[in-house]
C-alpha cells in the first residue's frame, strides 16, 4: 500500500513543521503531498512552495474548490504547476458545500453533479488544447452570453506539458462515488471505512460501467485521507481524533444537510450523529467529542500502538484504497512509513 502526506487545513496561521514533514515525506519514498482549502489560505500557493523543495513526490489539492475558481482559472493553475513541478501535479477537485460554496463564494450550490461534470468538461478540453475552446452548457458558457458580445474561444497560449493531466474528484455520496469513476482519473475518499468497501465498489462499477469512462479499476487511484495516532493507549490515541470527528459530523455543514455526517450515519452511527450533532450545535463540543465510541474512530483511521495499527492495516488492503494519506509531523511519518513497509 502506497502512502501520501496530507497537509491539511490551516488554522488560524500557517501549520508548524509542514517543512520539514514534506521534506521527511520526499525522503521516506512517500508517493505524493496534498494541501486543501475551506475558507481561509488556498490550497495552490502552498503546494507551489512547499513542492518547489521536492524533486519526486507528486504534488496534488485535495481539494481545490471549484466554486472559487472558473474553469479556465483550474486549468491556468494546472498546466502552470505541472510545468514548474516537471510533471508531479495531480488536479484533486470537489463540490464543497453549501455553506461554503454560496456563503462563501457567492455562487449557487444546487445540481453540484451536474456542475461537476461541465467543470471537468472544460478543464479536459483546455488541457487537450486541440482548438479554441467553446462550450455551451447548463451552467458554463464559452464565449459568455450576452455583456459586450466580444468574446471569443480562445486556446491556451501555453502547451500544457500533459494534456491528461490525471484529475481526482472528491466524492462522499454514492452517485458523485460513481461519477468520479465516470469521469476522473481517481477517487479523494474523506472519511473512507474498510467495512463500506462492497458499497463503495459497487459505486464505482455503476461509474466505469458507463460510456467514456477514462479509467479502469485496475489503474484508477483511489487516495483516501486517514487520520492516524500512535500511542500506546487505543483510548488515548482515540482522543486525538474524536475533536476533528465531532466537528465534522456535527459541526460542519447545516444541520438538515451535512454530507459527512450522512457517510458516518450510512456506516450505521445514525443515534451516535444525532447526539454529536446536538451536542456540537449547542456549544457543547468537548461532549460531542467524548460522545463518539472508540469503535467509530477505528472505523475510519488507524489508532493505538504500532503493532495493533500493523494489524489494522490488513483491513485497509483488501479495499478499493491505492494509497493512504496521512497527516502527522515528520515524526508521525517515519512511525506509519516503518510500520506499512
Amino acid at each position: 500500500m502506497k502512502l501520501g502526506y496530507n497537509t491539511g487545513y490551516w488554522s488560524s496561521r500557517p501549520p508548524a513543521g509542514v517543512t520539514e514533514a514534506v521534506a521527511e515525506a520526499e525522503r521516506l519514498g512517500f508517493e505524493s503531498i496534498w494541501t486543501a482549502e475551506a475558507y481561509g489560505s488556498d490550497c495552490l500557493t502552498p503546494l507551489a512552495w512547499w513542492g518547489a523543495s521536492t524533486t519526486r513526490v507528486k504534488l496534488g489539492t485535495n481539494i481545490l474548490q471549484m466554486a472559487a475558481r472558473t474553469p479556465a482559472a483550474t486549468a491556468m493553475a494546472a498546466i502552470t504547476l505541472d510545468h514548474l513541478s516537471g510533471g508531479r501535479f495531480v488536479l484533486g477537485l470537489g463540490a464543497s458545500g453549501p455553506q461554503v460554496v454560496e456563503g462563501w463564494h457567492g455562487q449557487a450550490y444546487p445540481r453540484p453533479l451536474a456542475r461537476t461534470r461541465e467543470y471537468v468538461a472544460i478543464v479536459r478540453a483546455i488541457l487537450a488544447r486541440e482548438r479554441p475552446v467553446e462550450f455551451d452548457g447548463e451552467f458554463f458558457h464559452l464565449p459568455h452570453r450576452g455583456g459586450t458580445g466580444l468574446g471569443k474561444p480562445l486556446k491556451s497560449t501555453v502547451h500544457p506539458l500533459r494534456p491528461d493531466l490525471p484529475i481526482h474528484l472528491a466524492a462522499e455520496g454514492p452517485k458523485n462515488v460513481a461519477l468520479a469513476a465516470e469521469i476522473a482519473d481517481g477517487w479523494l475518499p474523506m472519511f473512507f471505512s474498510p467495512s463500506s468497501d462492497a458499497f463503495y465498489r459497487a459505486a464505482l462499477a455503476e461509474g466505469f460501467g458507463r460510456r467514456g469512462a477514462p479509467r479502469t479499476p485496475e489503474n484508477f487511484d483511489v487516495n483516501a485521507a486517514v487520520p492516524v495516532a500512535i500511542h500506546d493507549d487505543v483510548e488515548q490515541a482515540a482522543d486525538r481524533i474524536r475533536p476533528s470527528l465531532a466537528l465534522y459530523i456535527g459541526g460542519m455543514g447545516a444541520r438538515n444537510v451535512n454530507f459527512h455526517r450522512d457517510v458516518f450515519a450510512r456506516m450505521g452511527y445514525e443515534e451516535t450523529c444525532e447526539r454529536v450533532q446536538e451536542l456540537y450545535l449547542g456549544g457543547r463540543k468537548q461532549d460531542a467529542a467524548a460522545a463518539i465510541p472508540t469503535a467509530l474512530v477505528e472505523d475510519v483511521a488507524l489508532v493505538g500502538p504500532p503493532a495493533k495499527i500493523r494489524d489494522d492495516l490488513a483491513r485497509w488492503r483488501e479495499t478499493v484504497v491505492t494509497t493512504l494519506l496521512v497527516t502527522g509531523d515528520a515524526a508521525t511519518l517515519r512511525a506509519i512509513a516503518d510500520i506499512v513497509s
